[in-house]
């Protein structure tokens, strides 16, 4: 396999910048760098029915992917989740045409470990010798597994109220746990400084490149299990929103390719209404979210009171013609069990708000009763016991 990365552009200035380089924001205006690659040369020499006959994780689609050497791939088996079909759920919620993608079926339990293995696979093929990460808990705990099996030190900065599961996760891996009074905003200033301190890269969720690329490939395997289709709506738990952005890359990358045509999935994000900056912004139509004031939320995954790529994921929410809604933590916690009693899924608190969100959408008339519906549920439920 081959991969046909060229270089890094700015989504800010559109500067470019070389991918053989350890880096993280645009030099030139702090703004969020993406991979790029030589799409037109990949379709003449990529066929995608070629698919069939590769790897079942989600280096499939390695033409796609920055890593250019296959040896450096760290890989644990992460993606090719599946997409299961919610026929009770619908029932119950208002729908018709109800999907859920159950990214809690990945190694390390969330859809982090698409994320931390592009971005642990690149650090180490551009000569890495440490990591470090703020995060909320899951991204943590995915990083300390990457970073173990790729032979690399990590430091993981954690607020103090984390899960202990996450805690636990970490040292289990042999990472170094740094608790932190504050929330991410809080533990990202301290994972820099150490990372500039012990000559270490700070993977920052969107404050590099390669997070977003592991994300992408959940748009890559939905239209791929999907018949190179879309369904109608997507709903997204949003904290950071990476997977967002990394998904709608991921579209714009397909059509260039030729491996799918046809209309584009509406995006509805979905936060926590002790934490909604995205939320408030699309409805205020500015382009810029301002940080959310004490945020908190049982959802810890959606417990980002500020993301820097708040400008492209607003982008995605009205270029798609979808939108942004809040739903409480007892609605979230409603819905988590509702899936479990309806389908047998055991989905984080992060998964029962996308179908919280689901059922007010529909009751809006924002979704239709017979739209084809995805629900993105980003981890399992059983990295939560205390939630269940």
């Amino acid at each position: 396999m081959k991969s046909f990365l060229t270089h890094l552009d700015c989504t800010g200035c559109d500067a470019t910048h070389s991918a053989d380089q350890l880096i993280r924001l645009c030099p030139d205006c702090d703004k969020v760098l993406y991979a790029r690659y030589d799409l037109d040369s990949a379709r003449r020499e990529t066929d995608r029915d070629a698919l069939a006959d590769r790897r079942s994780d989600m280096w499939r689609y390695f033409e796609a992917m920055p890593v250019l050497d296959e040896a450096n791939i760290v890989s644990l088996g992460e993606g090719m989740t599946p997409i299961l079909e919610a026929p009770h759920l619908a029932e119950a919620i208002g729908a018709t045409n109800l999907v859920i993608k159950d990214e809690g079926q990945n190694p390390t339990g969330t859809f982090k470990s698409r994320g931390l293995s592009a971005a642990v696979s690149k650090a180490k093929e551009l000569g890495a010798e440490g990591v470090t990460i703020p995060t909320a808990g899951n991204a943590g705990g995915a990083l300390a597994a990457y970073a173990a099996r790729a032979g690399m030190d990590a430091h993981v900065f954690m607020p103090q109220d984390a899960l202990d599961a996450n805690k636990k996760e970490v040292t289990h891996a042999g990472g170094t746990l740094h608790l932190v009074d504050g929330l991410i905003g809080e533990a990202g200033q301290q994972s820099r400084e150490l990372a500039a301190e012990l000559g270490m890269f700070d993977l920052s969720t969107l404050q590099e490149p390669y997070r977003a690329e592991g994300k992408k490939t959940m748009g890559y395997e939905i239209a791929e299990q999907c018949g190179w289709t879309f369904p109608d709506a997507i709903i997204y738990p949003t904290g950071g929103g990476t997977g967002v952005v990394g998904i709608w890359k991921a579209i714009e990358e397909l059509e260039t390719l030729g491996w799918i045509d046809g209309k584009r999935p509406r995006f509805f994000c979905v936060q926590a209404e002790g934490c909604q900056p995205i939320v408030r912004a699309f409805e205020q139509g500015t382009d810029h979210a301002e940080p959310w004031a004490n945020a908190h939320t049982v959802a810890h995954g959606m417990r980002v009171p500020s993301a820097i790529a708040d400008y492209l994921i607003l982008n995605v929410l009205r270029e798609s013609g979808g939108g942004a809604i809040a739903v409480s933590d007892d609605d979230l916690l409603d819905h988590m069990r509702l899936i479990a009693r309806t389908e047998g899924i055991v989905v984080g608190p992060e998964g029962g708000a996308t179908a919280a969100a689901a059922r007010r959408l529909i009751a809006s008339g924002a979704l239709s009763s017979s739209d084809h519906i995805l629900l993105l549920n980003t981890g399992s439920g059983l990295k939560t016991p205390e939630l269940m």
